[in-house]
């Protein structure tokens, strides 16, 4: 079996974004575009320049109370988030919360048959297994993708975010920790039926990530 990972970007300009796009995609099998360190009204030209890869693209636009940078309100993000929609990426990443609140939004988003990727982040701690699984059934609602991930205090935080992979191997999951305690389990959870982890091209964009030259190592990936 390949493992699979996903190199996450941030440039501030379309040009930036293009130039280290090529590079991601020559050393991973998918990108995430973190859209949200874009100024507003760079983002259509940014997705103009990119389009002809965005069937190997995860679009994020995270807003800044779920650890994001977009720059606007709430109103102009969701009208970001039908843009890109429209272009119909390999998976659109829209948080749990923004989903809950705006039925217009999950509407539209069916409309468009755009792939969703429904996200939860808890950037202080690891819930307990109860609240884990619970949480996961109601993100299925939405998508059969789902991005759970929370903060790892202890190695126990670490393995509650893995034992949510069932046994029968749905690969649409996606559950690990961030920080030092949750790096391991950026790579195990490959082994347990995630469709791809997160990587940086060398700086980690997110607390733990590892680069994926590391990822390559620990697992022997051939590209």
């Amino acid at each position: 079996m390949k493992y699979k990972t996903c190199v996450s970007i941030a440039e501030n300009t379309p040009a930036k974004m293009k130039k280290i796009l090529k590079i991601a995609l020559s050393k991973s099998d998918y990108v995430e575009v973190r859209f949200d360190f874009l100024k507003i009204e760079k983002i259509p030209e940014t997705l103009e320049m990119i389009k002809k890869d965005l069937n190997r693209i995860v679009c994020t636009l995270r807003p800044k109370t779920e650890g994001g940078r977009f720059p606007g309100n709430e109103k102009e993000r969701i009208a970001v988030l039908k843009l890109i929609a429209e272009y119909n990426p390999f998976l659109l990443d829209v948080e749990f919360n923004t989903l809950k609140k705006n039925l217009d939004l999950t509407k539209y988003l069916k409309s468009t048959k755009t792939k969703l990727l429904v996200s939860w982040h808890d950037f202080k701690k690891t819930p307990s297994t109860l609240e884990l699984k619970k949480k996961v059934s109601q993100m299925e609602k939405f998508s059969s993708n789902v991005k759970i991930v929370s903060t790892a205090k202890s190695t126990d935080d670490s393995t509650r975010m893995l034992e949510l992979y069932s046994k029968k191997g749905k690969n649409n999951l996606i559950s690990f920790a961030m920080g030092d305690y949750g790096r391991i389990s950026r790579i195990l959870c490959l082994y347990l039926g995630s469709p791809y982890t997160y990587v940086s091209l060398g700086k980690a964009i997110a607390p733990g990530q590892f680069s994926v030259d590391e990822v390559k190592k620990i697992i022997k990936l051939k590209k």
